[in-house]
């Protein structure tokens, strides 16, 4: 079920507004330790999906440069944010810390590379770990939100739903319409060393922006099915 990321993640964000809503306020020190120990998780699951497809190091590195070069161009870090910001300004008419706690949680949980990058693997190969590993760390946050802003951050899960399994939806279909097994683990593979750059900006070891890199995503697998198609016919 390609949508189970997603729904699992929006099950998580409203387990922590729950939880968070029955404990006091959670203190600093005790939010950085759960939070670089998710960092660590989502590193270990990022480095676990690129060591995957070692056949394709070159098609992944390749995919990196010009992914990179695409995102920067496009300046695709800076949409995601503006978009988070254009929704903030649009909602400040609208009173109450209810409003307040919708809009902030929706910005945390959805403007982000792990939410595409995961709904990306969930809906291409049915694969969960990512949204999984995010859905900890929305969980944490949705507590931490809760204890500070009260319970409209449960609204915050359904644009999360929403917004996840339109993607996830969306890389279905295409991963159905390609059914090559190679060209998806090379896409696969990519996305895990994007995971493994949130983790590293999770960590505070380095901000990295990963949102220029997502082009990388969709590069490789036109990559692995071009060049080997190209090489044929030279050589047929």
């Amino acid at each position: 079920m390609f949508l189970l990321g997603s729904l699992v993640n929006a099950g998580a964000i409203l387990f922590g507004v729950f939880v968070g809503f029955l404990i006091p306020r959670m203190s600093e020190r005790f939010q950085e330790a759960m939070m670089q120990g998710l960092a660590l998780a989502v590193m270990l699951i990022g480095l676990d999906m690129a060591l995957k497809d070692s056949q394709d190091i070159m098609y992944i590195i390749v995919s990196l440069v010009i992914g990179g070069l695409l995102g920067t161009w496009w300046d695709v870090e800076g949409k995601l944010l503006g978009v988070g910001r254009m929704v903030e300004s649009r909602t400040r008419r609208v009173q109450g810390s209810t409003a307040e706690a919708f809009v902030t949680a929706s910005l945390v949980f959805c403007v982000g590379a792990m939410a595409i990058v995961g709904a990306i693997q969930s809906g291409v190969s049915g694969v969960h770990k990512t949204l999984y590993a995010k859905s900890l760390l929305d969980m944490v946050s949705a507590i931490v939100f809760t204890t500070t802003m009260g319970l409209g951050v449960a609204l915050a899960a359904i644009p999360v739903l929403i917004y996840e399994g339109a993607i996830a939806t969306i890389s279905h279909f295409a991963g159905a319409v390609l059914q090559n097994p190679p060209v998806i683990a090379c896409m696969t593979a990519t996305g895990g060393l994007l995971i493994v750059g949130i983790g590293i900006s999770l960590m505070g070891v380095k901000k990295i922006n990963v949102g220029n890199l997502l082009p990388a995503m969709f590069v490789s697998p036109v990559l692995k099915w071009l060049v080997p198609w190209v090489m044929q016919r030279l050589h047929g």
